[in-house]
């Protein structure tokens, strides 16, 4: 037994698994009865199919019951069909259209019910003997009774048979024994009856041209095959002949005979040119069946050609041509293809006379045709007339067979497929036109060759037993019936008391081993005659199984089944089953037992699960044989795809969940339109989905999911439209062509599945800008036509972009061009202004009018102007440019300016008159009475005197106040004196400044600002900030080494903003939702750790630091103690508390719950149930902004680097995309992928936070570019276009160059081994003062040690007053400076520094960012004069020089 493989219902299936012993066998279950057609034995609903190849021979336990199984089983196969039928599934457009597709099952292909129908006749067919056993022939295998070969190949005339012993063959020509042996051409294969006929050595095919018949023997009997009718094809040549042209007057029919020489089998004929151009055939031209070309009605233009009428034959597949035909219509018109187009009725145009139509094939009213039952007839009727005849078919009494009847020929065949005695009658065709109409008649008569009503069997009988031989045939007329014996006459056989003739049946009575032989049967009319050659075989076998023992079926749930139990005995064995070993015979209810012995299980059951015995029995002994059945679970597709509509570009999943039984594989597989699915790298394939990214239009289509086991399948399917956007508009073409205006019409390309919105058409003149294309107008999607306004003195070309809701269509190729005719302009050239470029001119400025404005050739601008007060007269002068500079002018004075267009046509309409200001100088004043209030600790107030008008000398832009931080009240705090700016624009007397630092020296200047710049600075004011909170302190950090303690540490606040009194720590426990009680701890200035000892090894903790002065507690810093490795993170905070962000210079700043959704949201790590999450953006962690353009993420690469990038998805159309910054304190690198051609030039453009836009030019492949030019601590916005086209552009970020980078020193006062150290310092001095006391005393000299220019540690310099120094770790000194006891630095050296040379003392980095120099403030030369004596001059010194 064997599954259907991908045939049949989904699910319902069976499979055989053969036991090891016979795992090389591949007769799994042989059939008694095997469909021949296409090798398998039985093709059930289960899918189960028998192998027939090994097992021809086999016989099976048959009653020997004469009843038609034809008839017995006809209700059978009915049911069965309709039951296939109803499991048809419905696919989209067959009547049933749903939005969710439901599951679909494969239908069985229409052989598929043929072979069902076989299959069930061979339950109970004709008996075959095992081949072991001794057997008469019978033929296998023979050619076709009427056949034709190929002359040029050698001839096969085949005839095999099967017998034991094995059959020896002989044959005969047309009635006479053919000696093969005497034929040097002709052999015969060996083991077979085929005749092999070779012309390689020369004959001719047509000498053996005849009627054969093979014979087969052995020595139980003789087997005939038919009588076949060799015939060699012929193509012979066509008769020479010389063709007069055709003269026929227009209207009138016409027939063109084609009369093909006889060929065997005849030809195909088709008309073509002498050109081997096709003849166009129609309703008015068409072939006929005998070949002929028919013309209902000739027209002028059928002379265009000549007709050629072709035959191509079949064997030698050459074509031959006749002489083509020429014709001449006569006609009272010429020729004109227009009138014939356009015209509704070309027969009235052309002055054809009309006509009733009347038939030019059959001829008359009447006609008369035979056919054969089982061939095709056809009928045939061709009529001319003017207008030409509309055909239509009838059948007298009833109605044309729907199922097998169908027009050709544009109606005027009619072809019933394999007629039957019902189709005979009389038939009738209508031929119609506007002028009457007519009737031809056509009698059929239906005649039949024999066919068989019941064919001979091959008859196996045991010693002693009855059967007969039945040969019944009918036909038209009745044929005869001829018995033979051993292919001998059986009136020429010897005798046999055991048999009987009776007409068509020969009866045996008490058959002997003597009986043995081989009957023909032949049944013949004169339409032909039928063959059938049956056995008789007297044997006497006890039963036997034929098929493997131990098979193992695997079935599913609630299908239907079949139990084969091949066997073979005789007498005929009587076969019975059991199930498990016991019970009675299964037979009735869900069961039913073939004759041939197979079971069937009309629907599987568990229950049904088990092993099942099969018994044979007869007179000489039994046998029986095991199968074991195994119930399987179906395969079944519960969530389903469905049907969706997407975007293009986007993506896209199909589910599809499979339920099958455990014990079988699984495999699920895709198919798209029906055809195995490419699972290209833009799809992923998944157990239970398949995703397909950025979805194309290509990926439309139907999309079957296929899920298979073993011995079932199911499938599902959904469609997939995808929405693009539209094909471009094509034949774009201009009509109504006038002065102003035009109408340009085109046709719409394909939606793509969404409706187009709107067209666009556009322009482009090639004057101005040629190549340039500019929009002209918008119209609906619903139109594709528009009238269009034109200017004067324009070469238009338009094209049209259609537009629907994915996106724009490429344009439509250009259309033709028109010109239109120039006038004098009708505007003036706008934004027309007069400012300076130096004190003493004046710049004119205008926009230049385009080409859709020029209105005519030789455009040029008139410019006139005068001053305003004086009222002189006008200056003019003619430009063909944009500008125009009036040079000696006064500092800042009005004037009256106009610009007229003008062409060759004449000049514009007069236009406005414009005031200018001549070139502004530099103020000459200051503002006076400055005054400075301290608000807070971060802003100031400012008020001023306004300074006079006539000293502005041009527009008043602004006040401008310059301020510097000239030092911090905490000593050795290096601090940048970089200038800043606040600007009060317009003419106001205070303002504020504010974003100071606290506890801070600075100073002040202000200025008056005009268009050229500033003016002089007023007297330097200094003031003096109060102290403020501290930042947050740095680098936070808990560490839990083990489960008994957590260590914290941190870093002193970035900026103290006075001087630090202490730290302030609370903490707190907490257990998922249970919170402990808060503990604040208080610390000294100096204290940068702490040990927590904890209370359980469970809790985790939560820190809060801060830093205080005087003025109170500064920003906090949270961090939690690390989470046990087994606890889950949780996913989401509670919305009681909002995120605070811990930004990197230590602001605090809330996430409002109600912002847009366009707001930059950040972050927060980490996540807790209990608290507000935070998100502390230092150079330790990273920090994601999401917004709604594009995400920008920055990665902390090291301490003073910060990568900023935008994560774009690749557009399709030209784009930049993945803009990547990597900033330092004065430069940054940028990178970013664009989809542009080779050689494309960019723009970097950057803006800072003053809003002064600098731009790069970048050159094509130059990337990384450095921006070398930027502040620290400083923000800025960048982006990057297309140096060609600005509209293409990435969308704009923003990043922030790093601060000044300094080190914190750490206190030590307080630690012991200073004070040991100190201590020991003291005394040594102590003792070195009195060693030089004692020299002294004594007056001797001694030399004095040269003092150590050593630099001493960081920890080393002290306050008096019990404060410690703080220096950014960004502003640390230079290495090889030293600390003097006063606190002062002085270079080792070198008295320069970076102070000198920059706006503060930024540090160096190499090239690739990282940190090669230490920042130091500038020192005074004379503060390292003094210290250049090489001789300690006193005890002080010598202590320096130790220290």
């Amino acid at each position: 037994m064997r599954r259907l493989a991908a045939i049949g219902a989904a699910g319902d299936a069976g499979e055989v698994a053969v036991p090891a012993a016979h795992g090389a066998d591949c007769a799994q279950g042989r059939s008694p009865s095997p469909c021949r057609l296409i090798d398998i034995c039985a093709a059930w609903d289960t899918g189960v199919f028998l192998s027939a190849a090994d097992w021809e021979g086999a016989p099976s336990g048959v009653a020997r019951r004469r009843l038609n199984e034809a008839e017995r089983l006809s209700s059978v196969r009915e049911a069965e069909l309709e039951r296939l039928e109803a499991a048809r599934p419905r696919w989209p457009g067959s009547g049933e259209r749903d939005p969710v597709l439901r599951m679909a099952r494969l239908q069985p292909p229409p052989w598929v019910h043929a072979v069902l129908l076989l299959c069930f006749l061979g339950l109970g067919g004709a008996i075959q003997i095992p081949m072991d056993l001794s057997q008469p022939p019978t033929i296998t295998k023979q050619s076709v009774k009427d056949h034709i070969v190929d002359p040029r190949d050698n001839i096969l005339i085949e005839c095999e048979a099967k017998g034991n012993p094995a059959p020896s063959f002989h044959w005969t020509r047309n009635s006479r024994f053919f000696n093969v042996a005497k034929d040097p051409r002709v052999s015969m294969r060996r083991r077979s009856g085929t005749l092999v006929i070779d012309f390689r050595s020369g004959g001719r095919p047509e000498e053996y041209e005849g009627e054969y018949q093979c014979f087969a023997r052995n020595k139980f009997g003789t087997a005939l095959s038919n009588r076949i009718r060799l015939q060699v094809s012929k193509s012979p040549l066509w008769p020479k002949e010389s063709l007069d042209p055709v003269v026929v007057q227009e209207g009138a029919p016409l027939t063109l005979q084609c009369n093909p020489p006889p060929g065997l089998p005849s030809p195909v004929i088709f008309w073509m040119s002498s050109s081997m151009e096709p003849i166009t055939q129609d309703k008015r031209v068409s072939q006929g069946h005998n070949g002929d070309l028919y013309f209902s009605n000739v027209m002028v233009q059928d002379m265009q050609t000549d007709y050629s009428c072709n035959a191509r034959f079949h064997f030698t597949h050459t074509i031959q041509q006749k002489n083509p035909f020429t014709l001449k219509v006569l006609t009272n018109h010429p020729y004109n293809d227009s009138s014939l187009r356009n015209h509704p009725d070309m027969y009235s145009a052309r002055g054809v006379a009309e006509r009733t139509p009347s038939f030019m094939y059959p001829q008359g009213t009447v006609s008369s045709q035979m056919v054969l039952r089982g061939t095709d007839l056809l009928l045939e009727c061709i009529a001319s007339g003017v207008p030409t005849p509309d055909i239509a078919w009838y059948k007298k009494g009833g109605d044309l067979p729907s199922d097998k009847a169908k027009f050709e020929n544009f109606n005027k065949a009619l072809r019933i497929t394999n007629v039957s005695e019902e189709d005979s009658g009389e038939y009738f065709c209508l031929a119609s036109n506007k002028m009457g109409s007519i009737r031809h008649t056509i009698s059929v008569r239906v005649k039949a060759a024999p066919y068989w009503l019941d064919e001979p069997k091959n008859l196996i009988l045991a010693p002693g037993e009855d059967g007969r031989l039945v040969c019944r045939a009918s036909g038209n007329p009745k044929p005869t019936v001829q018995w033979m014996v051993n292919g001998e006459p059986l009136q020429s056989a010897p005798p046999n008391p055991n048999r009987e003739v009776a007409g068509d049946t020969i009866i045996f009575r008490d058959t002997q081993i003597s009986s043995r032989a081989v009957y023909q049967c032949n049944t013949s009319n004169e339409h032909g005659y039928l063959l059938a050659n049956a056995f008789v075989s007297v044997l006497d076998v006890p039963p036997r199984m034929l098929s493997p023992r131990n098979q193992l079926i695997r079935v599913i749930l609630y299908n239907r089944t079949r139990l084969d139990c091949p066997f073979f005995g005789s007498p005929i064995p009587t076969l019975r089953w059991f199930k498990n070993g016991q019970g009675s015979n299964l037979d009735g209810g869900n069961y039913h037992v073939y004759e041939n012995g197979s079971l069937e299980i009309k629907m599987i059951r568990k229950e049904d699960q088990g092993i099942y015995t099969c018994v044979a029995t007869n007179i000489l002994g039994k046998a029986e044989n095991q199968v074991r059945l195994e119930v399987k679970d179906p395969t079944r597709i519960y969530r389903m795809p469905e049907d969706q509509i997407v975007k293009r570009g986007t993506t896209v999943q199909l589910e599809c969940r499979v339920k099958h039984d455990p014990s079988l594989k699984l495999t699920v597989s895709w198919l798209k339109d029906d055809e195995p699915l490419y699972i290209g790298n833009r799809m992923k394939k998944e157990d239970d989905s398949l995703t397909i990214f950025g979805v194309a239009e290509r990926d439309q289509g139907s999309y079957t999911c296929f899920a298979s086991t073993e011995l079932d399948q199911d499938l599902a399917k959904a469609y997939l439209t995808v929405l693009g956007r539209p094909d471009r508009p094509r034949d774009l073409e201009l009509t109504d062509l006038a002065e102003r205006s035009v109408r340009l019409t085109w046709i719409p390309g394909d939606d793509n599945n969404s409706p187009i919105t709107d067209y666009v058409v556009q322009f482009e003149e090639d004057q101005f800008q040629p190549g340039v294309w500019h929009d002209h107008s918008k119209f609906p999607g619903s139109v594709n036509s528009a009238v269009l306004r034109l200017s004067p003195y324009v070469n238009y070309q338009f094209r049209v972009i259609a537009v629907n809701e994915v996106g724009s269509s490429h344009p439509s190729l250009p259309s033709e061009r028109y010109r239109t005719s120039g006038a004098p302009p009708e505007s003036n050239p706008g934004d027309v202004r007069g400012e300076g470029t130096r004190k003493n001119n004046m710049e004119i400025t205008w926009t230049p009018m385009n080409a859709t404005s020029a209105f005519g050739p030789n455009l040029r601008y008139i410019v006139k102007w005068r001053r305003r007060e004086a009222r002189e007269t006008w200056n003019n002068v003619t430009v063909w440019g944009s500008r125009y500079v009036v040079g000696q002018t006064p500092v800042y004075v009005p004037y009256e300016i106009r610009v007229q267009a003008e062409n060759d046509f004449g000049k514009g309409p007069e236009p406005d008159t414009v005031i200018g200001y001549s070139g502004e100088d530099y103020p000459r004043a200051a503002p006076t009475d400055v005054k400075i209030r301290v608000l807070n600790s971060t802003a100031i107030s400012l008020q001023w005197n306004r300074v006079y008008s006539d000293t502005v000398q041009g527009q008043l832009r602004e006040y401008r106040a310059y301020y510097w931080r000239e030092s911090s009240l905490l000593k050795n705090l290096w601090v940048s004196q970089k200038r800043q700016q606040a600007s009060f624009p317009g003419d106001r007397l205070r303002g504020v400044v504010s974003r100071l630092f606290p506890y801070s020296n600075y100073k002040l200047e202000m200025v008056v600002v005009n268009g050229r710049g500033d003016g002089p600075r007023t007297e330097t004011k200094e003031f003096t900030t109060p102290e403020g909170v501290p930042s947050a302190p740095r680098r936070f950090r808990v560490r839990q080494p083990n489960l008994e303690i957590i260590n914290l540490e941190w870093d002193h606040p970035e900026h103290p903003n006075g001087i630090l009194i202490g730290y302030s720590l609370r903490y707190m426990a907490f257990n998922g939702t249970k919170v402990g009680k808060q503990i604040v701890e208080n610390f000294s200035p100096n204290q940068t750790k702490f040990t927590v000892q904890r209370a359980d090894p469970v809790s985790r903790y939560r820190f809060t630091l801060s830093a205080r002065t005087q003025v109170g507690s500064g920003e906090a810093v949270t961090e939690e103690s690390p989470a046990p490795p087994n606890e889950a993170t949780p996913t989401a905070a509670p919305p009681t508390l909002p995120p605070t962000t811990v930004g990197a210079t230590g602001t605090v700043s809330t996430t409002d719950a109600t912002a847009p959704a366009a707001t930059t949201e950040a972050t927060t790590v980490p996540i807790i149930p209990t608290v507000a999450p935070t998100t502390i953006a230092t150079t330790m962690v990273a920090t994601t902004t999401r917004t709604t353009v594009a995400t920008t993420t920055t990665i902390m690469e090291s301490p003073l680097t910060t990568r900023i990038k935008t994560h774009e998805s690749a557009p399709d159309e030209q784009s930049i995309w993945n803009v990547t910054v990597l900033p330092n304190s004065k430069w940054a690198n940028v990178t970013w992928k664009h989809n542009f051609g080779p050689g494309t030039d960019f723009v970097v453009e950057y803006i800072d936070s003053n809003h002064t836009k600098k731009t790069v030019p970048v050159k094509a492949q130059a990337q990384p570019i450095q921006l070398t030019d930027l502040y620290p601590g400083m923000t800025y916005t960048l982006r990057v276009y297309s140096r060609d086209n600005e509209g293409i552009s990435s969308t704009t970020i923003t990043f922030m160059t790093s601060t000044a980078y300094t080190n914190n020193q750490a206190d030590i006062a307080t630690q012991g081994w200073f004070i040991g150290l100190m201590c020991a310092i003291a005394l040594l001095v102590l003792i070195l003062l009195i060693v030089c006391f004692i020299k002294r005393s004594r007056g001797g000299k001694y030399p004095v040690r040269e003092k150590k220019d050593v630099p001493l540690g960081p920890e080393d310099p002290k306050e008096e007053d019990g404060s410690f120094d703080y220096s950014d770790e960004d502003n640390k000194p230079l290495q090889g400076s030293q600390t003097s006891l006063d606190g002062t630095i002085k270079q080792q050296e070198s008295d320069d520094s970076l102070v000198d040379y920059g706006e503060g003392g930024e540090g160096q980095f190499n090239e690739d960012g990282s940190f090669i120099g230490q920042y130091t403030v500038k020192k005074d030369k004379e503060e390292t004069e003094g210290n250049e004596s090489s001789e300690a001059t006193s005890p002080v010194n010598a202590i320096y020089s130790l220290a």
